[in-house]
């Protein structure tokens, strides 16, 4: 019997340890997995940090090459380079904020760049217009001061006869220098902002008429004919009645100049399409086809031998061109050395009719 009994208690201590030993072989075994999965997991977080400061690491050099390259093209515009704009990369508008401010910058950059040049050639023109005028002021001062300086020196020794010469001569040089000054203060009036057109209709051929009146005598001291033809169905203009005569004078002047002694000048004036067209046309020696495009150039003087322009200044045609510039008109020249140089002008017609005015029977060229 207590056999027995001490046989069970050692099965069931047996049982026991084996229970025991089962469940600490499986805790070592979990313990183990758990120790494989604490390494896997240290060794993937520090696989992820690592990557993760080696991407940011590229991502931070790629920023800072562009903002180093931004930076770099800023301090070159800054001390006064003018390539910044080609040397530096095109950035996309739609990417991010470091492509969208290189964009800004370059086009900042660019229409600063094209607003410096603008500059520079005005300046470049402003020298030209100096040395130019310089030039024209001084050359009628000059004689105007030598020949009343002639008076004062030669005061009582000089007769009548030469006394009104000189006077002559000083007051000829001092119209051509008050000339030459309206001409650029219009000039200088036509090409600013603030020039306001007086618009009104008038027939131009009255007007054409006036003008051609107007220059008559100095003409027929000349022996140089002038004459007109108008059409006396053209519609009116629309424009600045006073500036469209300064153009008329203006074409006048420059066909008197350059008309030989003997010579005539035909005006005409006609309907074309729905603008009004006039012509000036002379018969002077004509502009070599070299010259005609620069025959609207302020200062320009077309060397035209004997008949040439002198004490001209060079501006009549200039402002000629600006004030069919402020119409929205047109204007052409057709020349042919050896026959004759003829200037055309359209203006917008105040009402539209049908009709064509005829043409010089010589080649064009626009301004």
């Amino acid at each position: 019997m207590l056999t027995t009994l001490y046989g069970r208690i050692a099965l069931v201590l047996t049982v026991v340890f084996l229970a025991v030993g089962a469940l600490m072989i499986a805790a070592t075994q979990q313990m183990l997995e758990v120790e494989h999965l604490v390494e896997l997991a240290t060794a993937l977080i520090i696989g992820t940090v690592a990557f993760s400061l080696g991407a940011a690491l590229i991502v931070f050099k790629l920023l800072t090459e562009r903002l180093s390259t931004l930076a770099e093209a800023m301090e070159a515009f800054r001390v006064g380079s003018l390539k910044t704009a080609d040397a530096l990369p095109r950035g996309n508008p739609r990417g991010d904020e470091v492509d969208r401010l290189g964009h800004a910058f370059r086009e900042m950059s660019e229409r600063i760049i094209d607003q410096f040049r603008e500059l520079q050639a005005a300046d470049e023109t402003r020298r030209e217009l100096l040395a130019n005028v310089s030039h024209d002021l001084r050359t009628p001062l000059t004689s105007m001061q030598g020949y009343l300086e002639m008076l004062l020196i030669h005061e009582g020794r000089l007769s009548p006869e030469e006394h009104h010469s000189y006077l002559q001569v000083a007051t000829r040089h001092c119209v051509r220098l008050g000339r030459l000054v309206d001409d650029l203060f219009e000039l200088t009036k036509l090409e600013g902002r603030e020039t306001r057109l007086q618009r009104e209709d008038f027939p131009l051929q009255e007007l054409a008429q006036d003008v051609a009146q107007k220059f008559a005598l100095r003409a027929a001291n000349r022996n140089i004919r002038i004459d007109t033809g108008f059409d006396p169905d053209s519609p009116p203009v629309r424009a600045d009645l006073a500036l469209i005569e300064r153009l008329l004078d203006n074409l006048m002047e420059n066909a008197l100049r350059h008309t030989p002694a003997g010579g005539h000048i035909h005006i005409h004036q006609g309907p074309s399409g729905d603008a009004v067209e006039i012509r000036v046309q002379d018969s002077g020696e004509g502009i070599p086809a070299a010259q005609i495009a620069h025959v609207f150039d302020r200062y320009y003087q077309v060397d035209r031998g004997e008949s040439g322009a002198a004490g001209a200044a060079g501006l009549g045609l200039a402002i000629a061109r600006r004030i069919v510039e402020l119409h929205a008109g047109e204007i052409a020249v057709e020349s042919v050395v050896g026959e004759g140089t003829c200037f055309v002008v359209r203006l917008p017609a105040a009402a539209r009719r049908p009709g064509a005015a005829g043409s010089c029977d010589i080649g064009r060229t626009r301004a």
